[in-house]
């Protein structure tokens, strides 16, 4: 279990709800994720805060207000983000371009879920 004194200073909590997409034309707030990662000054997710702390970057996905999964951030050999949740690679779901995005309120990230890319926006930015 992580420990907020397990936490540096860059690490922030995250919430992310679906955008508008096909299904969904106002978005969902009921749907989404809850990061706990590092960012730099800008924003974007800081690698090496990540790879010191990496069982304290956790994700949980949520939906119609019940936890879905819970996992972690990883990141592949070459830069993919993705979150992971059981052994192996069939519930990854793949974050498109994370490395690069901001994790700033108001700004759109994307990920793929279920051979699925679906958009979400950053909702809150805020220390744990």
């Amino acid at each position: 279990m992580t420990e907020m004194k397990d936490l540096t200073p860059r690490f922030r909590h995250v919430r992310l709800l679906l955008a508008r997409e096909s299904g969904h034309p106002a978005g969902d707030t009921e749907e989404g994720y809850d990061l706990l990662v590092p960012l730099d000054g800008e924003g974007r997710l800081d690698a090496g805060d990540w790879k010191t702390h990496q069982a304290a970057c956790r994700v949980r996905h949520f939906s119609n207000g019940n936890t879905e999964k819970v996992g972690r951030l990883r990141r592949k050999p070459g830069g993919t983000w993705y979150f992971d949740y059981v052994e192996g690679e069939q519930d990854d779901e793949i974050g498109f371009k994370l490395g690069d995005e901001r994790f700033v309120t108001g700004e759109y990230v994307s990920i793929g879920r279920a051979g699925k890319m679906h958009t979400y926006q950053v909702s809150r930015v805020e220390k744990p």
